[in-house]
């Protein structure tokens, strides 16, 4: 019998790492996620897959790492002897990015770096080819001429998040060319969930969708509702990561629907579900605004079409319903106990 495959995941916690470690469950892995030591628990988005350590069948097992801590990522690396090295870690929120551009940095960019180096020591030392995944994004396109974005579309971002992605980019690139190391990048363009922290503007509008429909809250802040994105599902685009590490060579690829609609058009769909007209609750705030903002992201994806025969499974009407659908039941949960007398702390939904 075959020894099953190592695969080692930074931002296991988040979106998309919560789905990457289902689906490589899925497929037989062992798999190994890195998060960060905290007082209190930050594992909601994977407790129903964690198993006791104990066991000795469990095949998800934790370890305590920093991306901002090169010696805990050199240890890690070794100790795990992966096989696949998923990044996903980060601090992804753009907004905020404006208020903490150094320690975006120190994470997004430099983390990058200093995972690189882990993968390029251990390496060497175990002569053991480990293949590299660095989550990029759309936001390195940020104000760009050509539409749509692909491959070959020159960076221009907007934001220290977008700046720090395409250091971490670039690197992943001259350590595949410098080093010869399997290192893909996957320029992925926005994707959401049900799971997708709150703070986020699709997320925000859903959460608010459920409340203000059982009465919990009235209205709901944004930014700007002229801001157009290509927006898919998570779920669907964990696959493609893991397409792309199992190609004989490494490479980039865009990922996307090749779709585009406004903030104001996501709002829209998701009072529309549940029978409200959003511009009875939806307000405007000039708080939300980036200093430097990003107005129309496009993906064309047909290079992992044709490379990684790949294509996005959900569309946006059922990506809408099925995260208003959730936030929905997440919102009656609310309601019971606050009927019940429980108080809760308020719902805001900061930082769009």
């Amino acid at each position: 019998m075959s020894e099953a495959k190592r695969a080692l995941i930074t931002g296991i916690t988040g979106q998309d790492g919560s789905y990457l470690a289902e689906f490589l469950l899925s497929k037989g892995y062992e798999v190994h996620g890195i998060i960060r030591r905290s007082s209190s628990f930050n594992t909601e988005r994977i407790d129903h897959i964690y198993q006791d350590p104990h066991e000795l069948a469990a095949r998800l097992l934790l370890h305590y790492g920093d991306l901002t801590d090169a010696n805990s990522l050199d240890q890690i690396v070794h100790e795990v002897e992966p096989h696949e090295i998923y990044n996903l870690g980060a601090q992804s929120h753009v907004r905020v990015s404006f208020d903490m551009p150094i320690y975006t940095a120190e994470t997004v960019a430099t983390g990058a770096v200093k995972l690189l180096e882990a993968v390029r020591r251990y390496q060497d030392k175990a002569k053991h080819r480990v293949r590299y995944y660095q989550a990029s994004s759309s936001e390195q396109f940020g104000k760009i001429a050509e539409t749509p974005q692909r491959e070959t579309t020159p960076f221009h971002p907007r934001s220290p998040y977008g700046c720090a992605k395409v250091m971490a980019h670039w690197a992943t690139v001259n350590y595949r060319e410098s080093y010869g190391m399997h290192a893909s990048c996957g320029i992925l363009f926005n994707h959401e969930s049900p799971r997708r922290g709150e703070t986020f503007v699709t997320r925000k509008i859903t959460r608010a969708v459920g409340r203000i429909k059982l009465g919990l809250q009235e209205k709901v802040y944004l930014g700007n509702l002229d801001a157009k994105r290509d927006w898919g599902y998570a779920g669907d685009y964990v696959e493609m990561m893991w397409r792309m590490l199992q190609q004989d060579e490494p490479d980039d690829y865009v990922i996307a629907t090749g779709r585009t609609r406004s903030v104001r058009e996501f709002a829209e769909a998701a009072f529309a579900h549940v029978g409200l007209d959003f511009e009875q609750y939806v307000e405007f705030d000039p708080r939300y605004l980036r200093p430097a903002e990003v107005d129309l992201l496009l993906g064309d994806s047909s290079k992992a079409e044709a490379q990684l025969g790949w294509r996005p499974r959900t569309s946006f009407e059922e990506l809408v319903a099925m995260m208003v659908e959730h936030d929905l039941e997440l919102a009656r949960r609310e309601k019971t106990l606050r009927d019940a007398g429980h108080v809760l702390p308020d719902f805001t939904g900061h930082d769009q």
